[in-house]
């Protein structure tokens, strides 16, 4: 635990903020410092004035990841500088308690320069979250309702679905992810909703819950039989968003392959509207840094 260093980040991001930007009311009272009262960075974190003076005085023990929580919350921390504020008291920040449903301009923009590369955004729960044209015209056009999640493709057989050779392969990926989703977010009313739903409507997936699969992601290839372009054999690999719990699942062909003609042809034919890497309206998904 960097014990000075985090009672300086404490200090400094307490006197960044201002009582009307939390809500607070303005006293009309004069203050000797800017920024907020020990006293009410104490009182929004729900804790002892005399504990955080301690940590800000580099004399407190060690803060549990409930308090730094409640700190995080109280100084409006951005998600760098929550994982910041863990990293000073010597622990691995937690993932936040709901399933981040919103795409990083930056990561947006990398599907724009994937023209012959079918590229989407899953979350935690997987839901696709953003997508590019040519991801639209060969895994169907319901990606741009916005409200595609891949799990209930899989087990409920919403959405376009097609044969493919690594369908039971999938179903386990899918059932590792979203156990793992449902440990880190407990809370989440939407994952929640979405795991009951699985549980009732698909005695597969109740079957492959019980087995406990895991999974790593990972480079994976499978024939894909779609309706206009025939049966394509396609390579899937895997970038993680660590900060947002997200993958970016890249689907390529081999080069001069029939199957990358086919997707040259698709990519040729699919719907653009000037915006290539799609973002579904209904909640706004663009993350700030």
């Amino acid at each position: 635990m960097a014990r000075q260093e985090l009672a300086r980040f404490l200090r400094d991001r307490r006197a960044g903020l201002r009582p009307h930007e939390i809500g607070l009311p303005a006293t009309g009272d004069a203050r000797r410092t800017p920024g907020l009262r020990r006293e009410e960075v104490a009182d929004l974190a729900h804790m002892s004035v005399d504990y955080y003076t301690r940590l800000e005085q580099a004399r407190g023990p060690r803060p549990s990841a409930r308090i730094l929580d409640a700190l995080a919350q109280a100084l409006r921390l951005t998600r760098a500088e929550r994982s910041h504020l863990f990293r000073l008291a010597g622990s691995t920040p937690p993932p936040g308690s709901n399933v981040e449903r919103r795409v990083r301009p930056h990561v947006a923009r990398m599907l724009e320069r994937l023209p012959e590369t079918a590229a989407i955004v899953t979350d935690a729960a997987y839901g696709v979250v953003a997508w590019n044209p040519l991801a639209q015209a060969l895994l169907g056009g319901d990606l741009a309702r916005g409200t595609t999640n891949l799990a209930r493709r899989r087990f409920l057989g919403q959405g376009r679905t097609y044969e493919s050779s690594s369908s039971e392969e999938f179903g386990h990926i899918v059932v590792a992810r979203l156990r793992r989703a449902a440990d880190r977010y407990p809370h989440d009313p939407q994952l929640t909703a979405l795991l009951a739903e699985l549980h009732a409507d698909s005695q597969e997936f109740r079957q492959i819950w019980q087995t406990r699969p895991v999974h790593a992601p990972g480079h994976r290839t499978k024939t894909l039989d779609h309706p206009e372009a025939g049966t394509l054999r396609l390579n899937c690999d895997i970038l993680l968003v660590p900060e947002e719990d997200q993958e970016v699942v890249l689907i390529t062909a081999d080069p001069g392959s029939p199957a990358s003609r086919a997707l040259q042809t698709l990519a040729q034919q699919a719907p653009s509207n000037g915006r290539q890497a799609q973002v579904p309206q209904r909640s706004q998904n663009v993350a700030t840094p």
